[in-house]
């Protein structure tokens, strides 16, 4: 009995034994099948990964990694004819900061906190900055910080020796301009990425900046550098050069006698432009005011720092742009007398007068019912020769020139000497003339015109003109730049003069020069006189226009002369604009004084042969 229960135990135990191995099987068989169907699915899924989006996913990978840095091209020099440097480019460098190399494997807020202000305050201290203001900057939800810029290479060198996690220092070029405030607005300025903003950096920038290069790096998320992968560079080119027409001592005349003429006539505003009249070279350019190139928006003066900070945006924008803006090329103004020379000179190639033809000045003309008065109708200027009448600036003579010439012809030797269309100078934002149409100017019109009032021109233009009318009739294209260089100073292109036309004959022209050394020798324009050489001029006056209501200022004028010398062999004429001059104001006595040290103290310096 006891056998037989110990036997069916055994059988029993051998069944249940059984029935765990197939179970176990099962398990097995189902988790190698799940095993399996979970293999098959990661295969069919990698190989999705791989071989259906490996190409986009490669992409993206290697756009991850990839650090494209711009390596900034060197901006080209701006020289003046000498070769001495107005506008350079200086190596400078900008910090950077990613604070996710800051922070690194930083374990909580506390700890990530602690190392943004260690750097913080190690680069506070080297840049001699506040700390706090760093802190806040890297703090933020960004990638990439630039906390300074254009820093000099010492303090590059001291960030670089300290080895902070995260930060970056790359090189970059800063504009320059030695002289500061020093033909400011003939130069202009750059903007932070050195573009061209005004002035000839901005007609010029194509050559200037060059193009720049590429630096191609292999990093992690936190921007450090990875073993694997390659760096590729491309070099930047570097801009061209600019050698100008321009040269610096006698822009310095120019500058200095603006100033000095503003402080003693408390005008308003003072310009001035000195041209070559054989080649239309811009020797001089220079308008008091101005800013100082390194600061452009900071202003130069107190007063205009005073102003900006009191402005909003747009305000200050506008301000900014009349302080860059180069009065000179960019606004009209009614020339006044100086404009006599060119009725002279149709009514002289026209034939329809002499030098010697005699006029009777009574004080004041009849024109159509209009009376139109001489500018000395108090004491005429009786009878006088067409000579005496340029050298008195004898209003009722001119009105009949103008009158014997005809408003159709006056109008047609206006297009001659350039006056309705641009000059084609090579700088930006030039103005054209304004002048009534031929056929409503009537006989007033055409009175007033012929002695410079009813038709306002750029003072480039005027300047062309009238050297066109001292260098025996040729009209040349007036120009600043003489050659572009590359980085290496070697002429790419020379900028050679350019006649467009011809305005009058020789003899014609022989008699201008003869008329305007009259005005200085004997006429109003003596105050122009240099000992020892010849001088030739023309003063001019005229009242100024209210932009509001088309009507003249009663106690507003522009005073001006222009002036050529030497008269027999023009090397330069001279543009001299003085711009509000308080009280009773004749270009004869505000304008003339200042363009003769202009004259003077160029004639002296051309004379020692340092001028190429």
């Amino acid at each position: 009995m006891a056998q037989r229960s110990k036997t069916r135990i055994r059988r029993n135990n051998r069944v249940r034994s059984t029935d765990v191995n197939i179970r176990d099987r099962k398990r097995l068989t189902i988790a190698f099948g799940l095993f399996c169907v979970a293999l098959i699915v990661l295969c069919l899924r990698m190989g999705y990964i791989q071989i259906v989006r490996g190409d986009e996913l490669t992409r993206k990978a290697i756009t991850q990694q990839t650090k494209d840095e711009l390596v900034e091209s060197k901006r080209g020099d701006i020289t003046d004819c000498n070769g001495n440097k107005l506008a350079v480019s200086s190596i400078r460098y900008s910090v950077w900061v990613r604070p996710s190399g800051v922070i690194g494997t930083a374990k909580d807020a506390n700890e990530k906190k602690a190392r943004l202000q260690q750097t913080a305050d190690k680069l506070a201290g080297i840049l001699k900055t506040d700390s706090e203001k760093i802190m806040e900057m890297i703090s933020g939800d960004i990638s990439l910080v630039k906390i300074a810029k254009y820093q000099e290479a010492s303090v590059a060198n001291k960030i670089r020796d300290a080895e902070l996690d995260g930060v970056t220092i790359t090189e970059e070029t800063k504009r320059a301009y030695p002289l500061g405030n020093f033909a400011s607005q003939l130069l202009g300025s750059v903007t932070d990425d050195n573009n061209g903003l005004s002035g000839l950096e901005q007609y010029y920038n194509k050559e200037l900046k060059g193009s720049s290069g590429r630096l191609l790096k292999s990093k992690d998320a936190a921007g450090n550098s990875l073993f694997y992968g390659e760096e590729k560079y491309y070099a930047p080119e570097d801009g061209q050069s600019l050698e100008l027409t321009v040269d610096e001592v006698i822009q310095h005349y120019a500058e200095e006698a603006a100033k000095w003429t503003k402080n003693e006539t408390k005008a308003s505003r003072v310009r001035c432009i000195v041209m070559d009249p054989k080649t239309g070279g811009v020797l001089a350019m220079a308008t008091t005011g101005g800013f100082d190139p390194n600061n452009a928006r900071d202003g130069s003066t107190k007063e205009d720092k005073k102003k900006l900070a009191d402005m909003n945006g747009k305000e200050q924008l506008e301000y900014l742009n009349q302080i860059w803006r180069n009065p000179l090329v960019s606004d009209t103004y009614e020339p006044g007398s100086t404009f006599k020379l060119f009725t002279l000179a149709m009514a002289l190639e026209e034939n329809l007068t002499t030098l010697k033809e005699h006029f009777t000045c009574s004080g004041s003309i009849n024109v159509k019912g209009t009376v139109i008065r001489c500018w000395s109708y108090s004491n005429p200027h009786g009878y006088q020769t067409v000579e005496q009448a340029l050298g008195n600036s004898c209003n009722p003579v001119f009105v009949r020139l103008a009158q014997r010439i005809g408003i159709k012809k006056f109008y047609k030797y206006l297009g001659l000497f350039g006056f309705d269309e641009k000059t084609g100078i090579d700088y930006p934002g030039e103005a054209e003339a304004i002048f009534q149409d031929a056929e409503t100017a009537g006989p007033v019109g055409t009175a007033t015109v012929g002695f410079g009032q009813g038709i306002a021109v750029t003072p480039i233009q005027l300047i062309t003109g009238v050297c066109s009318l001292v260098n025996d009739g040729a009209l040349m294209k007036p120009h600043i730049v003489k050659a572009i260089k590359d980085k290496d100073g070697k002429v790419i292109k020379k900028i050679k003069p350019k006649k467009i036309r011809q305005t009058v004959s020789l003899d014609t022209s022989k008699k201008i020069r003869k008329g305007m050394e009259y005005v200085v020798s004997k006429g109003g324009a003596d105050k122009a006189q240099v000992k020892g050489y010849r001088v030739g001029g023309k003063t001019g006056t005229a009242n100024k226009v209210n932009p509001k209501t088309g009507a003249y200022y009663k106690n507003k004028i522009i005073a001006s002369f222009i002036g050529v010398a030497p008269i027999d062999d023009p090397k330069m004429c001279v543009l001299f604009i003085v711009d509000d001059p308080p009280g009773e104001a004749f270009g004869s006595t505000v304008a003339a004084p200042g363009a003769q040290r202009v004259i003077e103290n160029t004639l002296r310096y051309m004379k020692t042969g340092k001028q190429k």
